[in-house]
């Protein structure tokens, strides 16, 4: 049987209390020990709140958590000994170096000064800082000081990483460079699991995904596995003020499974695109209704998520 490293059990977090908020509202998670696991959702949704209570930083307010076979609530101490931690701001202090950094991180965890040293170290080249070690980290690029969030989290060899959302203002090759970091992570048998609100990271990255929308997990699995839910392919209209007449034009055809209306744009789920764009193009024109924009793909997680939100990611993310 799979080690599994995060068990919650209708984990609940509110805040305020004469106007109450949920933020998180009954979370139920499996994270097993050496995957990369992803909390796909937009800004607000309850991914940074569940990360904190896992990460002992925030009590929950009801249901229960064990990570790495500790409860959160009842031994806290022990959770933090065993897991690492890289907020979304990071932590480093700008007139400390790097090395620095690493060496008061390892004497916080009790390591001697000859073990903290040689730690960092290793640290220091495996997230190829080794030009800038002896630096002060506020002369350091962002993907840098971010490389250096994560060796601290990693200082005493945690099994379980916690990264709330990584690669958030990074440029490209940075972010590329952060991928690699995790990925290697994983290589080495350290279990992740990051906060992301990118569709691209969340596929590239990680072996399972829980997607989150208003604290609540609205669809879990692989990548593969939840685009196959939303079956056959998509196609998607861009229309100016008929959507709704669009929508359930197509909805009563028999070759459309699905017909959804959200943001300016109609997205059909089809068996078979290929044989449905003509058909589509054919009853538009019968209608009077000329496209602005017209397009056929296989499902994405952004489907996945609009499936079940009535929502687009993308839109939410922006």
């Amino acid at each position: 049987m799979t080690e599994l490293v995060i068990e919650t059990a209708g984990l609940r977090r509110t805040f305020g209390k004469k106007d109450e908020i949920e933020a998180v509202a009954g979370v139920d998670l499996r994270v097993e020990a050496g995957s990369i696991f992803g909390f796909l959702g937009p800004n607000g949704a309850g991914k940074t709140t569940t990360l904190r209570i896992l990460a002992t930083l925030l009590p929950p307010s009801g249901g229960t958590a064990r990570v790495m076979g500790t409860d959160v609530a009842r031994d806290p101490a022990d959770v933090r000994q065993r897991i690492g931690y890289v907020a979304q701001s990071g932590g480093s202090d700008a007139r400390m170096s790097g090395r620095g950094e690493l060496v008061m991180q390892g004497r916080l965890f009790g390591l001697s000064g000859a073990a903290s040293h040689e730690r960092a170290a290793e640290l220091v080249a495996a997230f190829d800082l080794a030009d800038a070690g002896d630096r002060p980290t506020g002369t350091y690029s962002g993907g840098m000081r971010r490389r250096l969030d994560v060796a601290i989290g990693m200082v005493h060899r945690p099994g379980l990483l916690f990264l709330d959302e990584p690669t958030t203002g990074l440029d490209p090759q940075a972010r590329a460079r952060m991928w690699d970091e995790v990925r290697r992570l994983r290589e080495t048998g350290t279990t992740v699991f990051l906060t992301t609100h990118y569709l691209d990271e969340a596929d590239a990255l990680c072996d399972r995904l829980a997607i989150i929308d208003h604290g609540r997990i609205v669809a879990e699995g692989t990548g593969p596995e939840l685009k196959r839910a939303v079956a056959g392919d998509v196609i998607t209209i861009g229309i100016d003020g008929n959507g709704e007449l669009v929508r359930r034009l197509m909805a009563a055809q028999p070759f459309v499974r699905e017909a959804g209306f959200a943001d300016g744009t109609v997205r059909l789920y089809v068996d078979d695109g290929e044989a449905g764009l003509p058909l589509v193009l054919r009853i538009l024109d019968g209608a009077g209704l000329a496209p602005q924009a017209l397009a056929l793909h296989r499902p994405s997680l952004d489907d996945v998520f609009l499936r079940q939100t009535g929502r687009s990611l993308r839109d939410t993310a922006a």
